[in-house]
């Protein structure tokens, strides 16, 4: 990163060769073409070393974290490494802006809650995670709350999809290349959500918390409206020209996985008032979006 004009505010991204991080890059240099952004992959950035963090915080106004431990199955044989990551790490980097002064966006995910409920959950629901993955999520929430109580902000979100990396939408679309039929879930409930949607509402509460107009605390970073993930695999062939009836629903007990996932992973966006912000945009409407804009190269 070069020397920034005076006055110009200065970002930190962390895990910023992933599917997320890259996108809030992207976002902050279209909403402020002055702002200096420090892109950090996980090559340059080791969340676990407590001394790196420091010295990669110093000088920044604000840190959006975006790296994480993501594999959730993986994390159900060595929990003590993915909470290293998500928990410890988090902790790490949360000391680190309080000892900068910078104002920390933190990444977090709906595995926090149990999955049981039957409406969507608040941002102050209690949480009570069923997997490994969830537990070490939670432990870094935690720790930005302890931490950062005014300037430490949480944005849980899920079932990502976007450009780059691996995603559930990319591999459906490239699948039916392949496959006639698929077999898709269709008894988990969630809120499929466009990275670089979400990248762009976390520039704005950035934007919002430097200017002291969103309160610190937990945010619900997904679309709204709700989907399965029959009904997702279905709006993605949809809308790529494909027969949506190549999509078959099944249930969740047919693909059994290491990690007890969330049936029920809808969450509410009534705190986004209080940053002056509305809730994101319908899960459908992105999704269409996200098509129009090419994210998913001639359909796969």
């Amino acid at each position: 990163m070069g020397d920034a004009p005076t006055g110009a505010t200065r970002w930190l991204v962390t895990g910023a060769g992933g599917m997320l991080g890259r996108e809030v890059v992207a976002a902050v240099t279209a909403a402020d073409a002055s702002a200096a952004v420090t892109a950090a992959t996980r090559a340059d950035l080791d969340l676990t070393d407590p001394e790196a963090l420091l010295a990669a915080v110093r000088g920044h106004d604000v840190v959006v974290n975006a790296a994480a431990w993501t594999d959730v199955d993986g994390a159900e044989s060595d929990e003590a490494a993915a909470t290293a990551v998500n928990g410890d790490g988090v902790r790490h980097l949360a000391a680190a802006c309080a000892a900068a002064g910078a104002v920390l966006l933190h990444v977090s995910t709906d595995y926090v809650f149990p999955g049981d409920a039957k409406e969507p959950y608040r941002e102050d629901d209690p949480t009570g995670p069923v997997n490994a993955y969830g537990r070490g999520k939670l432990a870094g929430e935690r720790a930005v709350a302890e931490l950062l109580p005014e300037t430490g902000y949480t944005v849980r979100t899920a079932w990502l999809y976007g450009a780059h990396g691996r995603n559930f939408v990319a591999t459906m679309l490239k699948l039916s290349a392949t496959h006639e039929t698929l077999d898709v879930v269709d008894d988990q409930l969630g809120q499929p959500t466009w990275a670089r949607a979400l990248a762009v509402r976390l520039t704005e509460l950035g934007r919002a918390a430097l200017a002291g107009e969103a309160p610190a605390g937990a945010y619900h970073g997904t679309a709204s409206g709700q989907a399965t993930w029959y009904e997702l695999a279905r709006a993605a062939f949809e809308l790529s020209g494909l027969d949506p009836d190549r999509i078959r629903p099944t249930t969740a007990d047919k693909f059994v996985r290491p990690a007890k996932r969330p049936a029920y992973s809808v969450l509410g966006h009534d705190r986004w008032s209080a940053a002056g912000l509305p809730p994101m945009a319908d899960w459908r409407a992105e999704l269409e979006a996200a098509v129009a804009a090419g994210v998913f190269p001639s359909g796969a």
